[in-house]
């Protein structure tokens, strides 16, 4: 590869082995996985806009949440599947930076939908007789809205300043996707301002929202311990219980890959870590709201007699 990247045609992912076996095995389970990401979160979609009882602000949220992440997993499974069978591990170099725009886009909608859902929870408990009036539809649509302008504008930024930079090594990426750390192991002469741009994006779209959610959850707690009966506590907290699941798993991993500076990225280990909040934090997602949710579970009752 030339020195300069306007030159690149496309770069090699190594993905996770190049061990013909175990890439078979990889195939059928990320394809499981693929198909469950799918079922669950076209099924949750379809029981939110078929059951009015589902028809609440948290639901609009859950589904929107649902749709993200059938996008979000789309963006990386058919690719990493795709270099487990193909002698071609090869993508092009427009290729990478579709997959890197609308992986940083997703992501940071994500974060700030999850603020939203935050912000859903403290109204609803903590002034449960007005919350169809506070929380309205409006509102509902202005906040996934603003989820999906902020996380795609930013993903705007974040995408040229990473293509712009010199890549120098090699063009293999050891990753299964295009990503910030594995380009940057690539790039020579990173500038300071880059890193800025990155520290600038992750407080913006990471470190702001996790705040939200963090002062939301104050306000939350606050709200249920003015609850005088212990049951009464219980349900109101157990309103939220997966939401915190969701942000826990969702956050805890994406802090821990973009939070710290460049020169500390592992790739190997990193690639473990980010396999989770790209391909198994969609398929968790769907269980996690409907295992633990009674009105989901009578929805789907209802949907399989009608189907049987």
């Amino acid at each position: 590869m030339e020195k300069n990247n306007h030159t690149v045609s496309q770069f090699i992912l190594l993905g996770f082995t190049q061990d013909p076996m175990m890439q078979l095995i990889l195939f059928v389970l990320f394809l499981m996985v693929y198909f469950f990401t799918l079922v669950g979160n076209i099924t949750l979609i379809v029981l939110i806009f078929t059951h009015t009882r589902l028809h609440t602000p948290m639901y609009f949220f859950v589904g929107n949440l649902s749709f993200l992440d059938l996008w979000y997993s789309s963006v990386y499974i058919p690719k990493i599947m795709m270099t487990c069978v193909s002698a071609d591990n090869s993508i092009s170099f427009a290729g990478c930076v579709s997959q890197f725009f609308f992986s940083a886009g997703l992501a940071y909608s994500e974060c700030y939908l999850l603020a939203a859902m935050a912000y859903d929870r403290y109204i609803a408990i903590s002034n449960p007789l007005l919350y169809a009036q506070a929380m309205s539809r409006w509102l509902c649509v202005c906040l996934v809205g603003i989820s999906y302008i902020g996380g795609f504008v930013n993903a705007t930024i974040l995408t040229s300043n990473t293509f712009t930079l010199n890549f120098c090594g090699d063009n293999i990426i050891d990753d299964f996707f295009c990503d910030v750390p594995p380009l940057v192991k690539l790039a020579c002469n990173v500038k300071e301002s880059y890193q800025e741009v990155l520290y600038f994006l992750l407080a913006a779209n990471v470190i702001t929202p996790t705040l939200l959610i963090l002062a939301s959850y104050l306000f939350i707690i606050a709200s249920i311990l003015r609850i005088r009966s212990v049951q009464g506590r219980l349900k109101a907290f157990s309103t939220c219980s997966s939401h915190l699941i969701s942000v826990t798993l969702y956050f805890g991993s994406f802090l821990y890959i973009y939070s710290r500076p460049s020169s500390s990225y592992a790739l190997e280990r990193d690639k473990i870590i980010s396999t989770f909040y790209t391909v198994l934090f969609p398929m968790l997602n769907p269980m996690i709201y409907s295992l633990r949710n009674t009105d989901v579970k009578e929805a789907l009752k209802k949907l399989f007699k009608i189907t049987s």
